[in-house]
C-alpha cells in the first residue's frame, strides 16, 4: 500500500498508461523532425534550418512555460495537465498539418511547445510525485523505461506513416493518436494526487520556502541539469557529424550511435533491479561518472568508440531517473512538482540553443575541441555532483 493509499497493483495500469502516453508525447514532439524535417523541406521549399528552428522554439517555449505547469500540478494534480498537454500537442500538430506558409508552421511548434512543457518527463516526474509522494521513485524509474522506447516506436511508425501518407497527414495521424489513445488514457487511468494541498496565490518563489541548505541544492541541482541538457542535445544532435569527423563513415556512424538506446535501456534496468536501496544522489554520481568517462573516451581519440558511446548513453539514460528522483528526496512531496517546474526552465532553455551551440563550434572549432569542451562540461558536472552531496548532507543524507 502506497502513502496515498493507493495499492501497489494498482501502480502497473497507471504507471503503463502514462508510459504510453509518454512514448507519444516524445515521439510526435522532441522526435518528430528527426524523420519529417527532410520530407517537409522537399514538400514546401522552406529552409531545413528554419524546419529544424521550430524545435528549439518548442523547446524554448517548454522551458518558459515549465514553471506555471508544476504550480499547476501542485494545485490541480497532474491529470486536468496532461490532458491539456494531449489536447495542445494535437492542436499543435494539426497546425503542422495546415500550414501555408512557414510562419504558420512556426506558430505550430510555439504550441506544440507549451504541450511539451505541460507533458514531457518533468510534468510526468511531477504526476507520480502528486500520486505516490515519497513512494515515487519506483514509478519515475519505471517510467523511463517506457519514455527509452519512444525514438523506438515511433521514428519507424513516423517513417510508415510518411510514406503511405506524406508529412501534413502523418502530422494528422499524431494528433489522431493523442485525441484517440493518450487523452483517454489520462482521463480514464490515471487518478488524482490523492491529497489535498493548499491553494496559496504563488508569485516567483514565494510559494517554496527553502532553507540554506536546500536552496544550496536547489541552485547546484539546477546547474546539474543545465549543462546535462547543454551536452547531451548537443551529442544527440551532432553525433553522427561527430563521428565522422573522426573518420568513420556514415553507415559506421550510424551503427555505433545505435548503441544509445540499448545502453540507456540496460541502466535503467540495472537501476531499476536495485529496488531504491540506495539514495538518488548516487544514481546522479553515476550518472555523472559514466557520461563523463564516455566523453573522454571520444576526446581522446581512443579506439574504444563503441565502448565510450555505449558509457555515455548508460549515464545519460540513469541521469533522467535522478533528476526526476532527487528532487523528490531532497524537497519533499509537497514542494516536487513546483520545484520540478522552476529546474526544468532552465535545462529546457538550454536544449533549445544547444543544436545551434553545437553547430558553431563545429564549424569554428572543429571534432576534437568540440569533444574536449563536451568532456569537460562532463567533469565540471562530477564537481557540481560532489558538492551537492557535501552542501546537502547534514540534511538530506544522514
Amino acid at each position: 500500500m502506497t502513502a496515498t493509499g493507493m495499492p501497489d497493483a494498482r501502480r502497473w495500469p497507471v504507471i503503463s498508461a502514462l508510459g504510453i502516453v509518454q512514448i507519444f508525447a516524445w515521439g510526435s514532439s522532441y522526435y518528430l523532425l528527426a524523420v519529417f524535417a527532410s520530407p517537409i523541406a522537399a514538400d514546401t521549399g522552406w529552409s531545413l534550418s528554419w524546419i529544424v528552428g521550430g524545435l528549439s522554439l518548442g523547446l524554448f517555449v517548454a522551458g518558459m512555460a515549465s514553471p506555471r505547469v508544476g504550480e499547476a500540478i501542485r494545485h490541480h494534480g497532474g491529470k486536468p495537465v496532461l490532458a491539456l498537454s494531449a489536447l495542445l500537442l494535437a492542436a499543435g500538430l494539426l497546425i503542422l498539418a495546415t500550414a501555408p506558409v512557414l510562419p504558420v508552421f512556426i506558430a505550430g511548434w510555439i504550441v506544440l511547445g507549451i504541450g511539451m512543457g505541460a507533458g514531457l518527463y518533468d510534468a510526468a516526474f511531477a504526476t507520480l510525485g502528486g500520486i505516490y509522494g515519497r513512494e515515487a521513485r519506483s514509478a519515475i524509474t519505471t517510467l523511463t523505461l517506457w519514455g527509452g522506447f519512444a525514438s523506438t516506436v515511433c521514428w519507424p511508425l513516423s517513417a510508415f506513416f510518411i510514406e503511405h501518407l506524406g508529412w501534413r497527414w502523418s502530422c494528422a495521424a499524431y494528433a489522431a493518436v493523442q485525441l484517440g489513445i493518450c487523452l483517454p488514457l489520462i482521463l480514464f487511468v490515471l487518478p488524482g494526487n490523492g491529497r489535498d494541498v493548499p491553494k496559496v496565490p504563488v508569485s516567483g518563489e514565494a510559494g517554496i520556502r527553502l532553507s540554506p541548505p536546500e536552496r544550496w541544492a536547489y541552485l547546484t541541482m539546477m546547474a546539474i541539469m543545465v549543462l546535462a541538457g547543454l551536452t547531451v542535445t548537443i551529442v544527440s544532435v551532432h553525433l553522427l557529424t561527430m563521428l565522422q569527423g573522426r573518420g568513420l563513415s556514415l553507415a559506421e556512424a550510424i551503427a555505433l550511435g545505435a548503441l544509445i538506446g540499448p545502453a540507456q535501456v540496460t541502466a535503467r534496468l540495472v537501476e531499476m533491479a536495485s529496488g531504491g536501496r540506495h539514495h538518488p544522489i548516487w544514481t546522479l554520481a553515476a550518472a555523472a561518472g559514466l557520461s563523463a568517462v564516455g566523453l573522454a573516451v571520444l576526446a581522446l581519440g581512443l579506439p574504444l568508440v563503441g565502448a565510450a558511446i555505449f558509457l555515455y548513453a548508460a549515464g545519460n539514460g540513469i541521469f533522467s531517473i535522478a533528476r526526476g528522483a532527487l528532487p523528490l528526496a531532497l524537497f519533499g512531496a509537497e514542494r516536487y512538482a513546483p520545484i520540478m517546474g522552476r529546474l526544468a526552465r532552465p535545462s529546457l532553455i538550454a536544449q533549445a540553443l544547444a543544436p545551434t551551440v553545437g553547430a558553431v563550434l563545429l564549424t569554428t572549432a572543429g571534432t576534437d575541441l568540440t569533444l574536449k569542451l563536451l568532456a569537460l562540461l562532463s567533469a565540471a558536472n562530477i564537481a557540481l555532483v560532489a558538492l551537492l552531496w557535501k552542501g546537502t548532507r547534514p540534511v538530506a543524507f544522514a
